[in-house]
This record gives structure tokens, C-alpha cells and sequence, in this order.
């Protein structure tokens, strides 16, 4: 196989904030791989507060390129086991894994999520995130994208005053994100006040290494809570049992479609809800992580919605339902 890596800088359409900071832009690598006349691609966000940058991405990459030069891909989870052995970067680790995935189904002609087992049929609906902004901004938004659920992005004040704002304008469902921006004591006061709000779930309300909360969160609170931060990889699925009621598998975290579809089969066995989120990514990552659509309870795909301009056609999204491309296999999408 052969390796090409694209630096892209994804501009978005607006400010996004979160409890971590803001950003104007995404630096993304798509890493390409080619076989057999050919190519399957892959994302991997330059996501800041992991430390990760386009340039450690795409160095790392070019150091993998000779070791693949050498490979034949049989069947993306038999590559994803042998770069696993390399120890990579996850980040670069899952876009190889979504490029593998993309490749095998052109060449095979075959969609992913049909080669995964899954059908096209009965998906759920994805939120539409609303990150920290003013009163104004926020109103703004819910009125330019009027959506049939939410995710708000929720900082450590004005946590109730935003929800009863948002519930003014909106009879969506909402979900709240508070990024570990919470203690014990804030979230057990806002739940059931969230709750009477039409607030679906709570997700990472505490930071990481709280387990004594968590624990206290899963037996008292009125709402489900999902772990983000607190799942990143395999080895925490089984952590989250009894500390969390769902987890949110992100690709980039956890090294790709092949680990996520084994931590959402070992989240059903432990019967915790499963949701798989985004970060801000192109159709490229957006589409990829679709394809897992079809097992899961909720879904967080609106990474591509927040560009000014998107270097791929791919899945779109209409009213919060996700709709597959009519560029048919792989993981469904054209990169420009």
C-alpha cells in the first residue's frame, strides 16, 4: 500500500467554545491509501488540548509509510492489528483504520456499514451541538438550525439560566455536555432542575479522576450520565460499568472503527447505553463514523455542520437524521 498524507485547516463558520477554550479553525491530516488503482481515506483531527498537532500527525505518518509500502490489506481489522504493534498515535492509528475501511469496501464494493454487519434502516437521529457563546449567538443558532435535538455545551456558570434559555426557543430534545467543568454537589443540584427541563442525559460532568463522584452520580442522579473523557479506549469500557449509565466512543480517542465496534459490543454485554460522538472533523471523519450508525442509541455527528467549507462530500444530515451518499462504498464520501 501506498501512503500519502494531506494537511488540510478546516475553517468554521463560527466560534466554537467549549469549557476548554475556542477555536476558529480545525488543522486536520487525511491520510490516503492507496491499492490496487484505489484509495480509501481517513481523518485525524489536530484536536489542542490533546497535544496533538498536524505536524507530529503527518511526521509520524511518513515514518509508517515505508512499513506499509510492504503491506497488502486483506481486511481492515487484520491492518489495524498489525500498525497496532507500532504503537502509533490513536489518532493517526484510527484514521489509517477509517482509510483501510474506505479501501476495502472499493475495492470490494461494498459499503462499510453493510460489511460490519450493520443495515441502513432505523438509525438515530444525531444532535446538533450549541457550543459556550452569548445569549445572543446562542438564540442565533437554534433559530438558523432548527434541529430535533441538542447538545449543549455547558461551562461551570449559567448552566441553568442556558438550558431555560434554550428551552425558550426550541421543544427539542436536549442533551448537556459539561466537559468535567462540574463537582458532585452542582450536578446533583442541576439535574432534576435539567431534568424537569426536557434534558435527555448528562454527559462528563466531572472530571476524569473523580470516581468516588461518578459513583455517587450513578446511584443519585435523576438523569443518566454518560462518560466522554472517562472512555477513551477499550480498557475503560468495563471501567465506566457502574460509574456511568452510557459512554461516548469517539474514533480518534479510541484508535478507530475496528476498537469502537468492539467497545460498543462490550458496552450491550454490560448493559450501558451507547453513543458515539465527534470531534470537528470533515465529511471524510463524519462519514466514517457513520457507518456505525446502525448500533447505536445515540449519535453526535454534527462535526461537519460547524465548517464554512468542507473539503468532501460525504453522509448529509437532514432534520437530525443522517443519510447515506449516493457514493455508495467504502465509507461513502468524495474528497474534493
Amino acid at each position: 500500500m501506498n501512503l500519502i498524507a494531506h494537511r488540510v485547516d478546516l475553517i468554521l463558520a463560527q466560534t466554537f467554545a467549549i469549557s476548554k477554550g475556542k477555536r476558529d479553525s480545525q488543522p486536520s491530516l487525511i491520510v490516503e491509501l492507496q491499492q490496487d488503482g484505489h484509495s480509501g481515506f481517513g481523518e485525524a483531527p489536530a484536536i489542542f488540548y490533546y497535544g496533538v498537532t498536524v505536524d507530529s500527525l503527518a511526521d509520524e505518518a511518513m515514518q509508517v509509510r515505508d512499513f506499509l509500502a510492504e503491506k497488502e490489506m486483506t481486511t481492515p481489522e487484520a491492518l489495524w492489528e498489525t500498525l497496532a504493534q507500532l504503537k502509533i498515535h490513536p489518532f493517526l492509528q484510527s484514521a489509517l483504520d477509517e482509510a483501510a475501511y474506505d479501501l476495502y469496501g472499493k475495492i470490494h464494493q461494498i459499503p462499510t456499514w453493510q460489511y460490519i454487519g450493520g443495515t441502513n434502516t432505523h438509525l438515530p437521529i444525531t444532535n446538533y451541538t450549541l457550543g459556550l457563546s452569548t445569549q445572543d449567538v446562542l438564540i442565533q443558532n437554534i433559530k438558523d438550525h432548527p434541529w430535533p435535538a441538542y447538545k449543549i455545551k455547558l461551562g461551570a456558570d449559567n448552566a441553568l439560566e442556558t438550558i431555560k434559555l434554550v428551552r425558550k426557543y426550541t421543544s427539542a430534545a436536549l442533551r448537556v455536555d459539561a466537559n468535567a467543568a462540574w463537582t458532585v454537589e452542582q450536578c446533583l443540584e442541576l439535574a432534576p432542575k435539567l431534568k424537569s427541563l426536557g434534558v435527555d442525559f448528562i454527559e462528563q460532568p466531572l472530571a476524569v479522576e473523580d470516581t468516588a463522584g461518578q459513583k455517587q452520580l450513578y446511584i443519585e442522579s435523576p438523569l443518566p450520565i454518560f462518560a466522554d473523557e472517562s472512555c477513551q479506549t477499550e480498557e475503560d469500557v468495563a471501567k465506566a460499568a457502574g460509574l456511568f449509565h452510557g459512554v461516548n466512543i469517539k474514533l480518534p480517542k479510541c484508535g478507530g472503527i475496528t476498537p469502537a465496534r468492539r467497545m460498543i459490543a462490550e458496552a450491550r454485554q454490560l448493559h450501558l447505553q451507547v453513543m458515539v460522538g465527534c470531534m470537528v472533523e470533515s465529511s471524510i471523519g463524519i462519514s466514517a463514523i457513520a457507518q456505525l450508525l446502525p448500533f447505536l442509541d445515540i449519535a453526535d455527528l454534527d462535526g461537519a455542520l460547524l465548517l464554512k467549507q468542507d473539503p468532501a462530500y460525504g453522509v448529509t444530515i437532514v432534520d437530525g437524521r443522517v443519510q447515506f451518499s449516493g457514493f455508495g462504498n467504502g465509507c461513502g464520501f468524495r474528497y474534493l
